[in-house]
């Protein structure tokens, strides 16, 4: 029976060359020359810390332009709230998805079984396996699942037949 896996992965090596890309511009730049800007990457989380919101505003886009230069979609982004830390800075967490979450997991089964598609999916620790009769089912369910937004960067791996 033909199947497929839904996964959101993200290249955890592309993260760390972008956060390296924008330490290197915060150092060249006028606007940060003597600023304590810095962004730190620790496992699958993002520590963003400058003086004020407007420089953690320019960091964060800096940042972005780097990531989507990198080939890593922004809604693997998790963006957490400024919050104030000690020597009058203020920094950002932000949190990197990996994986399918079984909530989202979810709503892609619901949506599935809504498209009334003859398909059948089931989580699977972190991904979402479809599997079908036809080609053609599963090639359908792929076009109905990239035509919906889930908020999160959906990739198909591991398609057979």
């Amino acid at each position: 029976m033909p199947s497929f896996d839904v996964v959101s992965k993200v290249d955890l090596q592309e993260v760390d060359n972008a956060v390296n890309q924008t330490m290197k511009e915060i150092g060249t730049r006028y606007d940060f020359k003597g600023s304590k800007a810095k962004v730190e990457r620790n496992e699958e989380e993002l520590l963003l810390s400058a003086e004020d919101d407007y420089k953690l505003g320019q960091l964060l886009d800096l940042l972005s332009t780097r990531l989507v230069k990198r080939g890593i979609d922004l809604k693997a982004l998790d963006l957490g709230k400024v919050e104030n830390a000690a020597g009058n800075t203020v920094r950002q967490k932000i949190k990197v998805k990996v994986g399918v979450e079984t909530e989202t997991g979810k709503k892609i089964i619901k949506h599935l079984k809504d498209t009334k598609l003859k398909v059948q999916a089931s989580i699977q620790g972190d991904q979402v396996r479809v599997t079908g009769k036809s080609r053609d089912d599963l090639q359908a369910a792929i076009a109905e699942l990239r035509g919906q937004d889930f908020n999160l960067p959906l990739q198909f791996v591991n398609f057979r037949d």
